[in-house]
């Protein structure tokens, strides 16, 4: 009877998470173009600079104000919703599901460098949890219906069901492998395949397949010190952006802190699009432009956008903005792979700047994450080219080697925590 029951759940978790996610990219999608009045890439430039230092100001205080009346709006990782939920410290209704959905569209339509991958996880995971007594399942198997939530909510929004699962698996599910994988790989199908028809996904154009170049597998073993490079320049320099906003505002404006970031972050968005949109939001334009070729950026701009994704990401974060970060790392590896590719390129190397820009995007993220299978298989989800995926398997490894010698991810992320 529980395993019947299980089962019902993951088959309802998986078309309601589905539904719901298509509801959340839909609505995220047309608030972004009310906003900007259109596509914020092409119309940023034809509105008057007030305007748009304005929107990301307005967004973010009205997110906070979310916020300060109903907490679980706030952005949690899965691990941490599992926690709370199976503690009896957090409680999930309709209300807070519908605040977050709103509370997100509107962090990622107004320019802040955020993903839609968070929320997604912790919409499937709140949808899971309010179901999980409906079918009478026990308690000690709430964690595994929350990830079994988690794994439909990122197979939905990448429209990618195997990256999903696999999230899952690595944030919270790895205990329970062996025994209920197969929960999540029927919330994941069912709620990517509501998802397809609906939202797009990330494709890579160029894959040439089951034929493995070794002119790429021999330059990403040069690739390796570069992003290794960025990477520790990622961190250190959000580090110092999260430390500024915390010791020169937060300790003289403690009780308006909140209000305070929301402001000066929604400030210093509107300046990032003003300069660049490609700097601002979740970062899956730049991603989908940079894997498939579809413009060409100078060294001296990928560099800026690079910063300005890093300033934006940081500030994001401390602003309050509702979004996960799991895009807004591949976007900035896929610059840098990109800008890579294209140094490569002017040497005289024949290879393909965007198959850089695909394994930058999968490394940069697995390392920082810290979910290297996610990476791999995402990485084979998009472009289901050995080019990617095996030099992006080797390098998800060595480079997470290299950044654990100078930095612990889980560690900074605990402190950085602790200074909001």
């Amino acid at each position: 009877m529980q395993i019947k029951n299980l089962l019902l759940l993951s088959i309802i978790t998986g078309i309601i998470t589905g539904v719901v996610i298509v509801v959340y990219g839909l609505l995220t999608d047309f608030l972004k173009h009310i906003l900007f009045l259109g596509d914020p890439i092409e119309s940023i430039s034809h509105l008057p600079f007030w305007y748009v230092l304005t929107v990301p100001v307005i967004s973010i205080l009205f997110v906070n104000f979310l916020i300060s009346k109903v907490e679980s709006v706030k952005e949690y990782g899965v691990g941490e919703i599992a926690e709370a939920v199976v503690q009896n410290r957090m409680i999930f209704g309709i209300k807070d599901l519908i605040l977050k959905i709103i509370a997100s569209s509107v962090s990622l339509a107004s320019g802040f460098a955020v993903g839609n991958e968070g929320p997604s996880a912790a919409i499937g995971a709140m949808i899971a949890s309010k179901l999980h007594p409906i079918f009478n399942l026990p308690k000690e198997l709430l964690r595994i219906s929350i990830s079994i939530g988690a794994s439909g909510g990122i197979a939905a929004i990448f429209v990618s069901p195997v990256t999903g699962i696999m999230f899952a698996i690595e944030n919270i599910a790895y205990n329970f492998v062996r025994d209920y994988v197969g929960y999540l790989i029927i919330a994941g199908a069912l709620a990517f395949s509501v998802a397809l028809y609906f939202l797009e996904p990330l494709i890579f154009n160029y894959s040439s397949g089951k034929f493995l170049e070794y002119r790429y597998l021999f330059a990403s073993l040069v690739f390796i010190p570069v992003i290794t490079f960025f990477i520790y320049f990622y961190l250190w320099l959000k580090n110092r952006v999260l430390r500024f906003l915390n010791f020169k505002i937060s300790e003289k404006f403690e009780k308006y802190k909140n209000y305070i970031f929301g402001i000066t972050g929604g400030f210093i968005i509107g300046i990032i699009l003003l300069i660049s949109p490609f700097a601002a939001f979740s970062g899956h334009e730049v991603v989908d432009y940079l894997i498939n070729g579809k413009f060409n950026l100078s060294f001296s701009l990928i560099f800026l956008i690079i910063v300005l994704r890093i300033i934006a990401t940081a500030v994001s974060i401390y602003a309050n903005a509702v979004g996960g970060i799991f895009i807004a790392l591949m976007s900035i590896g896929a610059l840098v792979g990109y800008g890579f590719g294209e140094l490569l390129v002017n040497y005289g190397i024949n290879i393909e700047p965007f198959y850089f820009a695909a394994i930058g995007a999968a490394v940069f993220m697995g390392v920082n994450m810290k979910l290297p299978l996610t990476a791999v298989v995402m990485a084979l989800e998009i472009t289901y080219d050995y080019n990617v995926v095996v030099p992006s398997a080797i390098m998800v490894v060595m480079v997470g080697y290299l950044v654990s010698l100078k930095f612990d991810i889980h560690k900074l992320r605990f402190k950085i925590g602790e200074n909001r």
